[in-house]
C-alpha cells in the first residue's frame, strides 16, 4: 500500500489545491470530513493529517472541529490558516480577530531551524488571506515564523508533533509553497513518495476484480473523458463481464454518438447497447425552463431508460460511472463541511434504491488532468483524452429556456463550428472548454439589406486545471471573427454572437 495523507476538509476554497500539490509530490491523499475520527486516520496508517483553512471563526459557536485525539494520536499534523488556529486554540492558545487583516502577499521571518522550513531563505514571501491570528501560543509551543502584523505566523508544538502555518503554502501565489509541504511530507512524515497514477490503476483493477468477482458489470458511457477511461479500466480488469449502455438523448454534439460507437465497439471491441431515446428525452423537457429542473428531469428520464435497457442484461450486480472529486465537491457540501452546493451533477447521487445495483466509482479521488493521464497510460486516443469536458444533460443546459428541436439544431450548428475553430486555434490544448450558448432573446440584425430579428449566440471559452476555478481567454481576434461570421453565415436563425468574458468565480463555467 503507498504511503497515505488524510486531508481533513474545513471548507476551504484551496482544500484540493493541497491534494494536488501533495500528489504532485507522489503522495496518496484523500479529502476527508473536518470530524474523521483519530481512530480511523489510525487505521489507515496514515503518515501525516493536514488541517485545511476554512471560512469561519474559530471562537464561533458551530465552528467545525476535528477529534481532538488526532492532537494526541503521533501522527505528524500540519494546520493551514482556519487548521493551524483550531489547533492552537485546542492546546491552549488564543485565536483573536486581527487588527491588522493580511488578504494577498506577505513576508515571513523564519525564526527557527525547523525542518518545515528546510532549505529556505530567513525570509520567505508568502500568501496570506485570513482576518484572525493566534494571539497567544500554548504553552510548550514554539513560534517558528513571524510577518510585521502576524507574530505567529508558524508554530511548533513538540509535545504533539503539529505544525501550523497562517499562510497558504498550496497556492502558487506562495512560491516555495510546494518546497514547504514537500519538507512536511518528507522530512516530517517519512513519506516515501513512490505513488503513482500507473501504481494507481493497477491497484485499482486489481481490486475491482476482487471485489466483482464473477458478477457482471453495466456502465453508463457518455463518451466524455470520465466515463470512458472508467469502461476501458474496468474493460482491462473484467472482459466481457463489463457492459457499456450508450443513450443518445437527443442533446448531443455533432459526430459524438457515431464516434463512441467507432472507439468502443469498433476498436475497443466492448458490449455496447445503443439506445436512441431523443423522443423521450425532448418529451420530457417540453415547457421546462428552470436550469435546476432540466437537470433533475434529464437525469430522470436517464435513469429510467437506462433501468429498462439494463434489466435485459443478466447477472448484473454494479452500476459503473465516471464520477470525480469536483463532482462530489460541487453537488453537496464538501463531506459535511461548509462548502455551498453550486449546482447538482447527474453522476452524484439521485440513484434510486430499485435500481438494484451497487455503485462502482473507481476515479471518484480523481481529479479530470489524472483521469486523462490514466487514459492515456490506457491506450485511449487522443481526440477521446483531450475531449473538453461536456457536461452530463448536454446542449439542454446550454439552451437558456425552452428546448425545442429547433433550437437544439441552432445550438448544434453554431457549436460545430466553434470546435472547428477552435481545434484550428495552436494553443487549442490549453483550453479547458469552448463551446457556444443560445441565448433566449432576438436582436435586430441586417442580411441582404434586409431587416432580420434573430437569436443570440453567446461564446464561453475557459482555461483551468480542473474546473473548480476558471479564467476566460483572451483569444485573437482573427480567431474570434472567423468564429462570429461562421456562426452569423451558416446558422439559420441567428444573427448576433457576443463574448462571455466572466471567471469562475464569480460565475460558472456553463450557465445553467
Amino acid at each position: 500500500m503507498a504511503d497515505f495523507i488524510a486531508i481533513l476538509d474545513f471548507g476551504s476554497q484551496y482544500t484540493q489545491l493541497i491534494a494536488r500539490r501533495v500528489r504532485e509530490c507522489h503522495v496518496y491523499c484523500e479529502i476527508l470530513a473536518h470530524d474523521t475520527p483519530a481512530a480511523e486516520l489510525k487505521r489507515r496508517s496514515a503518515k501525516g493529517i493536514i488541517l485545511s483553512g476554512g471560512p469561519a471563526g474559530v471562537y464561533e459557536h458551530e465552528a467545525p472541529r476535528c477529534d481532538p485525539a488526532i492532537f494526541h494520536s503521533g501522527i505528524p499534523v500540519l494546520g493551514i490558516c482556519y487548521g493551524m488556529q483550531l489547533a492552537c486554540e485546542h492546546l491552549g492558545g488564543r485565536v483573536q480577530p486581527s487588527s491588522s487583516r493580511e488578504y494577498g502577499p506577505a513576508v515571513i521571518e523564519v525564526l527557527a531551524d525547523d525542518p518545515l522550513f528546510e532549505g529556505l531563505d530567513q525570509r520567505v514571501s508568502v500568501w496570506m488571506s485570513h482576518g484572525d491570528r493566534v494571539g497567544e501560543t500554548a504553552a510548550g509551543m514554539e513560534t517558528i515564523a513571524r510577518t510585521e502584523s502576524c507574530p505567529h505566523a508558524a508554530v511548533f508544538h513538540e509535545a504533539t508533533g503539529l505544525r501550523g502555518v497562517q499562510f497558504h503554502p498550496e497556492v502558487t501565489h506562495t512560491p516555495h509553497g510546494r518546497r514547504i509541504l514537500r519538507n512536511f511530507l518528507f522530512a516530517i512524515c517519512d513519506s516515501s513518495g513512490d505513488w503513482s497514477l500507473s501504481r494507481f490503476t493497477e491497484e485499482k483493477i486489481e481490486e475491482t476484480r476482487r471485489l466483482v468477482g464473477k458478477s457482471h458489470v453495466v456502465c453508463a458511457l457518455s463518451g466524455g473523458v470520465d466515463s470512458s477511461v472508467v469502461a476501458l479500466l474496468l474493460h482491462r480488469a473484467l472482459g466481457d463481464q463489463l457492459h457499456c449502455i450508450f443513450v443518445d438523448n437527443g442533446l448531443l454534439r455533432t459526430g459524438e454518438r457515431e464516434q463512441v460507437v467507432a472507439t468502443f465497439e469498433e476498436t475497443f471491441h466492448m458490449d455496447l447497447h445503443l439506445v436512441d431515446a431523443a423522443d423521450e428525452f425532448l418529451a420530457d423537457l417540453d415547457g421546462v425552463f428552470e436550469p435546476e429542473e432540466k437537470r433533475k428531469r434529464i437525469g430522470h428520464t436517464f435513469i429510467e431508460v437506462f433501468k429498462r435497457e439494463a434489466r435485459s442484461l443478466s447477472e448484473v450486480k454494479y452500476l459503473a460511472q465516471g464520477t470525480l472529486y469536483p463532482d462530489i465537491i460541487e453537488s453537496r457540501s464538501a463531506f459535511g463541511g461548509p462548502s455551498a452546493t453550486i449546482k447538482s451533477h447527474h453522476n452524484v447521487g439521485g440513484l434510486p434504491q430499485e435500481l438494484g445495483f451497487e455503485l462502482l466509482e473507481p476515479l471518484r479521488f480523481l481529479f479530470k488532468d489524472e483521469v486523462r493521464q490514466i487514459g492515456r497510460e490506457l491506450g485511449l486516443p487522443d481526440r477521446i483524452v483531450d475531449r473538453q469536458p461536456f457536461p452530463g444533460p448536454g446542449l439542454a443546459i446550454r439552451i437558456i429556456g425552452a428546448v425545442t428541436r429547433e433550437r437544439i439544431d441552432m445550438l448544434r450548428e453554431a457549436d460545430r463550428i466553434v470546435q472547428e475553430e477552435m481545434r484550428r486555434y495552436e494553443s487549442y490544448r490549453d483550453i479547458w472548454q469552448s463551446f457556444a450558448i443560445l441565448l433566449p432573446v432576438q436582436t435586430v440584425g441586417v442580411m441582404g439589406d434586409k431587416r432580420t430579428y434573430e437569436h443570440v449566440v453567446a461564446l464561453r471559452v475557459v482555461e483551468s486545471v480542473d474546473g473548480m476555478t476558471a479564467d476566460w481567454v483572451y483569444l485573437p481576434q482573427e480567431l474570434l471573427s472567423g468564429i462570429s461570421r461562421r456562426i452569423c453565415n451558416e446558422v439559420s436563425g441567428v444573427n448576433r454572437v457576443v463574448l462571455d468574458i466572466s471567471s469562475k468565480p464569480p460565475s460558472t463555467i456553463e450557465w445553467e
